[in-house]
Order: C-alpha cells, then structure tokens, then sequence
C-alpha cells in the first residue's frame, strides 16, 4: 500500500503572515489605506493561518500550530478592533492598542526562543517580528513623538514579512529540486 505524501501546513500559515504583515506595513508607511488590510487580516493572515496551525496541530509540531494559531488570531483580533472602531462599538485609545501589542511582543519573545534552534532563517523571522513588536509598543505607549517608531516597525515588519516568504518558498521549492538554504541554527539543540 502506498502511503499518501501530505502536504506541509506551513506553506499557507506563512503565506498569511508574510502578506499580511507587508500590506499593514505599506499602511504604517502611509501606502495604502487601511480598508485592504482589515479584510487581508480576517481571511488571509487569521483564518488562513488558523487552519494552517490546525493542520500543525495534526501533524504533532507544537511550535507551528501555537505560532500559526496565535498570529492568526492576532489578525483576526486586529480585524475585530478595526470593525469596532469603524462602528464606534468600542473606541481603543492609543494606549490600549500599545497593550495589545506588549501582549504579542512577550509572546514572541518566546517564540523566537525556540526559532534560534531551527534555522537563521527561523531567527530572522521572529527577531524581526520581536523588533517590530517592540517598536509598535514604543510607538503606541511612549507618548507624543515616539509616532516615528511606527515607520521604523514598517521597515523591519517588511524584513519579516519578506522572511515568512523565504521560508515558505523553501518549503514550496525544495520538493520541485530547488533548495533554497535556510541556514545553521543560531543555536543548537541541546
């Protein structure tokens, strides 16, 4: 009997997170408007990544299914916030938005513990996506003035976002004969 291939979940969490966190960043550089970016974040970036950790969880990796499902509710959270400010169901302040993302920066702080023992890649990925939190924080609760580190979250969130992209074509490629190299773990699995 033969036994059927599956395909690797990553492929679409990572495709949602790289897409949606450039097109917010192309927002927070004053790109585009931020109509495109509530719908990108309901069904690429939350729902798509949402199914993606599902998928994660089926095939027993921890990591992918609480990093897949975490950042896709993230998104779809985000989306919840923008709709409700949209329809003055709730109206977030500055501040209560900076708390919202602390809560995701200490979270990603964690996950980019692990992502050291991966790949460089891996590394990049949540070093950037850490950096980008912290700056959106700074941003969001340091006060009047600290609005510039909102564009300094856009030009590292690009890096991620382009990051997340690498690893999925890695993922994509290297079954079509194309191995693009993800490089030596930060630091070794003990």
């Amino acid at each position: 009997m033969n036994e059927r291939t599956l395909a690797n979940p990553a492929v679409v969490g990572l495709a949602g997170f790289g897409g949606t966190t450039l097109l917010l960043q192309f927002h927070n550089l004053g790109w585009c408007g931020a109509s495109p970016i509530l719908w990108t974040a309901l069904f690429f970036g939350g729902l798509m990544q949402l199914m993606a950790g599902m998928k994660e969880f089926e095939t027993g990796n921890n990591f992918g299914f609480a990093a897949f499902c975490t950042y896709g509710a993230f998104w779809m959270a985000l989306a919840g916030i923008l709709l409700g400010t949209h329809f003055g169901i709730l109206k977030p302040t500055t501040v209560d938005l900076g708390w919202f993302l602390v809560m995701f920066t200490l979270i990603t702080a964690i996950f980019f513990m692990g992502a050291i023992r991966l790949s460089c890649s891996h590394a990049v990925l949540f070093l950037t996506l850490l950096l980008g939190f912290i700056f959106l924080d700074i941003s969001h609760l340091g006060g009047p003035g600290m609005a510039f580190f909102t564009k300094v979250a856009g030009v590292d969130l690009i890096i991620c976002a382009l990051t997340a992209w690498y690893l999925m074509a890695h993922i994509v490629l290297k079954p079509l004969g194309l191995n693009i190299p993800l490089g030596n773990p930060w630091v070794k699995k003990s």
